[in-house]
């Protein structure tokens, strides 16, 4: 990894091994991967990441090809998830086998304060979100059409490029950057509780972020909640943004006013 991928890497245990590589989770295999595109790095709560433009990857390293799904909210519906069935996409998540199973997130993509499209329902343990073919299987957001769409849409857009990975793993959901520019988080489980200001993480290409604690989120069930005056929130739900912070240190004050964003609406079935 420090070689072909990081030179400041200082301990392996900055480093996530990706769910869908075949040695993840298999302790005393009879393998081990060395590639260092089956790994990402953690972003750690203190240490901010390195410029990412020593992260950005060259043409022709290639990442490892994952796939999957995305999210959904919208400010004129209830904040609630509501069950839906699997949008309309060529994907393994509306294979027989997956549909008998429970989704355990549904995703809805959206331009500033529009939802486009439906939301998607996420069944498989991970799911790829990415905007062009063929950066692989799962969420293609160029398949969802709108009636219109801004500079700053498209401009925003034209950086989503691979997107990021979504996985379901034990104890929480992860998110990986895929793509080539920054990623912008925010969830209750990556709130401090004593603070009243929103916490949004800057995920760099590359990184992994454990995006929504389920533990962390119980003990939260019965603090007193943020006020979001953006519109309606669900505690079980994780916003991300593609390239366009929103917060207290940002321009943006609220995620309605970057360009293109994601909202994950976590289901009860884990």
């Amino acid at each position: 990894g420090k070689l072909f991928r990081w030179p400041d890497l200082q301990h392996p245990a900055e480093l996530k091994p990706l769910c869908e590589c075949q040695s993840f989770g298999v302790a005393d295999g009879p393998t081990v991967c060395c590639n260092p595109y089956h790994f990402s790095r953690l972003c750690g709560p203190e240490s901010p990441p390195p410029p990412y433009s020593r992260l950005s990857p060259n043409d022709e390293q290639k990442p490892l090809d994952l796939s999957d799904s995305t999210l959904s909210y919208t400010e004129t519906e209830a904040t609630n998830s509501p069950n839906v069935t699997p949008g309309d996409f060529s994907d393994a998540s509306t294979s027989p086998d997956a549909v008998k199973r429970s989704h355990w997130c549904n995703v809805a993509y959206w331009e500033h304060r529009t939802r486009v499209g439906r939301l998607y329902a996420v069944h498989e343990a991970s799911v790829n979100v990415f905007c062009e073919l063929p950066w692989g299987s799962g969420f293609c957001l160029a398949q969802l059409p709108a009636a219109y769409r801004s500079c700053a849409v498209r401009r925003a857009r034209g950086k989503i490029g691979r997107g990021l990975l979504l996985s379901r793993e034990p104890g929480g959901v992860w998110a990986y950057n895929r793509s080539e520019h920054p990623i912008f988080v925010n969830s209750p489980t990556l709130d401090v509780p004593s603070c009243r200001s929103l916490i949004v993480r800057k995920v760099m290409p590359g990184y992994s972020i454990k995006v929504f604690d389920y533990e962390k989120s119980c003990l939260l069930q019965h603090s007193a909640e943020l006020d979001y005056t953006d519109g309606p929130y669900d505690p079980n739900s994780v916003r991300i943004s593609f390239a366009k912070g929103w917060g207290p240190c940002y321009s943006r004050q609220f995620i309605t006013s970057c360009p293109c964003w994601l909202e994950i609406l976590l289901s009860n079935n884990r």
